[in-house]
């Protein structure tokens, strides 16, 4: 299981008939994930803490994904990139994620 932090108004506005085209895509050629569960309050926390607005999981089995997944270090961690579009049907569930009031984000519950 790999896992892709997305803004839950970026995620209630898609169109789950087409791919999910990430903003990164564009820039940088591919979809940001992370590999390991807890690694996703660090990179939250790390990223989007000063984002407004509630944020949710995608939960994608890696074995589905259409595209290329490619697995590269950054930070001393390695992590899974998605090069090209997302396929809905890899996405197991889509998990709400929880923050404090200060913009802190929380572990979230229920993970694959």
């Amino acid at each position: 299981m790999i896992y892709h932090i997305l803004p839950q108004s970026v995620y209630t506005s898609q169109d789950k008939s087409q791919p999910l085209r990430s903003d990164t895509l564009e820039s940088e050629g591919f979809m940001h994930c992370t590999g390991a569960p807890d690694l996703l309050v660090w990179v939250a926390n790390r990223f989007y803490r000063q984002a407004k607005g509630p944020f949710v999981v995608l939960c994608i089995e890696e074995a589905s994904v259409a595209a290329e997944v490619r697995w590269e270090e950054s930070d001393g961690t390695l992590f899974p990139h998605i090069y090209g579009l997302l396929n809905w049907d890899a996405v197991e569930k889509v998990i709400d994620f929880p923050r404090e009031a200060d913009g802190a984000f929380l572990p979230p519950g229920g993970l694959p």
